[in-house]
């Protein structure tokens, strides 16, 4: 006859398997769901100064300042699979030393229950829009995105793009006046 660890540990694996079965049928029933929303991004004051970077080297770098709208709905993203969505609006750009440069300048956590409807409107950027050298003034192609990540309860974290940018400009010259 089996001990009673012996059947413990049989009713244990096998609960288990069948625990990870249910998971994993879980996990299929929002897989291939569509994920991904249109927003509507737009830019208001858009300056650019010239300024030294003390966090690392002390060198004059661009410093880009921007106030932005966003206006979206994310409320259908939710389901019962979805426990948070991470909101992070990106910029990306050339320059002659790099051929791409992102920057996160905003982001927001919003947890299933919330609010999921944007309507930001002169929104200052949450972090710096540094540049690595003098590369924004007059720079005529930044692009806005707004992406996020879906937090499941079980399964894939994806990492999925709005529908919707928006391209602005820095200006040709440098403001000298506070922000």
């Amino acid at each position: 006859m089996h001990t009673v660890l012996t059947r413990g540990n049989s009713i244990l694996a096998y609960s288990l398997s069948v625990l990870a079965c249910l998971t994993f049928c879980c996990f299929l029933s929002t897989v291939f769901l569509d994920y991904r929303t249109t927003a509507i991004i737009n830019t208001g004051k858009v300056i650019v100064k010239n300024v030294p970077d003390y966090s690392s080297s002390r060198e004059i770098r661009d410093l880009g300042h921007l106030t932005f709208d966003l206006h979206t709905d994310l409320t259908h993203l939710f389901n019962w699979n979805v426990k948070q969505l991470f909101l992070y609006l990106t910029a990306e750009y050339k320059t002659p030393e790099n051929e791409l440069n992102q920057v996160v300048l905003w982001d927001k956590i919003i947890r299933r229950g919330e609010n999921a409807v944007l309507e930001l409107s002169s929104m200052h950027t949450k972090y710096y829009f540094w540049d690595d050298g003098n590369g924004l003034r007059g720079h005529q192609n930044v692009t806005l995105t707004l992406s996020w990540n879906i937090i499941p309860n079980a399964g894939l974290l994806p990492s999925i793009f709005a529908l919707g940018q928006h391209s602005f400009k820095f200006p040709q010259t440098y403001t000298m006046s506070a922000v």
